[in-house]
């Protein structure tokens, strides 16, 4: 499957985005879904993942209450609303699907990656 993410910019803190993650092919209901990001000089990091059916869904801890990740298995996208962005969470974001029926954090069970949009908040 092919990943192409998009919907990154400029925003000043405070501010709000919706990341969208649009996935070629057939299959995209049965992918488990996921949007990982890399601050400048960071490693690359979980932020959140969604179930194959989107009935089940995960945060790292930093952005609970403020990003709510969704899927349209019809139209074959996975989103990321973010809402009262910080300075931190500027980052290169990454949207990432991973067969398989479990929940994981880890980059290296994910088999594709989308080529990432840039999120960049202003203070």
């Amino acid at each position: 499957v092919q990943l192409q993410a998009s919907g990154g910019g400029l925003v000043q803190a405070g501010g709000s985005l919706r990341l969208s993650c649009a996935a070629s092919g057939r299959t995209f209901s049965s992918y488990f879904m996921a949007w990982f990001r890399q601050a400048p000089g960071k490693a690359r990091d979980f932020v959140s993942a969604i179930s194959e059916s989107g009935g089940a869904s995960y945060y790292t801890g930093s952005v609970k209450g403020r990003f709510t990740i969704s899927r349209t298995n019809a139209n074959n996208t996975v989103y990321l609303q973010m809402n009262n962005l910080k300075p931190e969470d500027t980052a290169v974001y990454y949207c990432a699907a991973k067969g398989g029926t479990y929940y994981s954090t880890l980059q290296n069970h994910y088999d594709y990656w989308g080529q990432g949009t840039l999120v960049t908040v202003s203070s």
